[in-house]
């Protein structure tokens, strides 16, 4: 089975509106975090999806689960304090609907919403070989290593560096019982899941993906999705 968790519980203080979080804007009439579920919900490889929430949106959320016909949803639940625990809100969820050890889910960002395809493909195929998938965009800049004074100490070869982006993809039974292990060890606020599976050992699988594959966290990011999604859909401005 292959299972999605979608993580909205932040509030997107970032995108400097007060109104709604960021994952509920519109583009082209529509919420991001709607483009986001839709590239899911149209994969004919993915079985159900789960939304973490943030608490005071859960409703509206879903109501837009009903608006848009989004029959892979399976469940809205709360997000927590920090995204390494909506994520964990998410995945628990997942587990109730678990089929065997061979389930594998792809966890993404609300507001990620320029993905195709190919990428989700991609990521349940090499989590189905290897044990996990990491979506990956090549670097195109230099990347410099500096020390607490931002003296320059590294230039690492370009070739060799990545940016990681989402989805993240694993076996469901590893993602949740390293989860549950951090939470015992007293670590909540990993940046993402790639980082909390490299600090308990696990090796780790790339698939490349598009730099367009952005999260819309400032409203530079908002144009720009807003530029991809319609370039996307063949939609031309006169």
């Amino acid at each position: 089975m292959n299972h999605v968790v979608i993580f909205a519980g932040g509030v997107g203080s970032r995108m400097g509106v007060q109104s709604r979080p960021k994952q509920f804007l519109t583009l082209e009439g529509k919420e991001i975090i709607v483009y986001t579920i839709e590239k899911f919900q149209e994969h004919p490889g993915i079985d159900a999806i789960y939304i973490a929430c943030h608490p005071d949106w859960i409703d509206f959320m879903k109501s837009l689960v009903e608006k848009y016909s989004l029959a892979k949803v399976v469940s809205v639940v709360a997000g927590g304090a920090t995204g390494q625990l909506s994520i964990y809100n998410g995945l628990v969820e997942a587990e109730k609907h678990r089929q065997g050890p061979d389930d594998v889910v792809l966890i993404h960002d609300g507001v990620r919403p320029v993905i195709d395809e190919d990428l989700i493909s991609g990521n349940i195929a090499c989590a189905r070989e290897k044990g996990n998938a990491i979506s990956c965009a090549p670097a195109t800049e230099t990347v410099l290593l500096v020390d607490g004074s931002h003296e320059i100490r590294q230039i690492e070869d370009r070739s060799s560096c990545f940016h990681a982006k989402a989805p993240q993809t694993f076996r469901l039974d590893d993602i949740i019982a390293c989860h549950r292990k951090a939470m015992a060890d007293g670590m909540t606020s990993f940046i993402d899941s790639c980082s909390m599976m490299d600090h308990y050992g696990y090796r780790l699988h790339m698939v490349i993906c598009s730099s367009d594959n952005i999260k819309v966290t400032t409203p530079k990011d908002y144009y720009l999705s807003k530029a991809l999604l319609k370039f996307d859909s063949g939609i031309v401005d006169e």
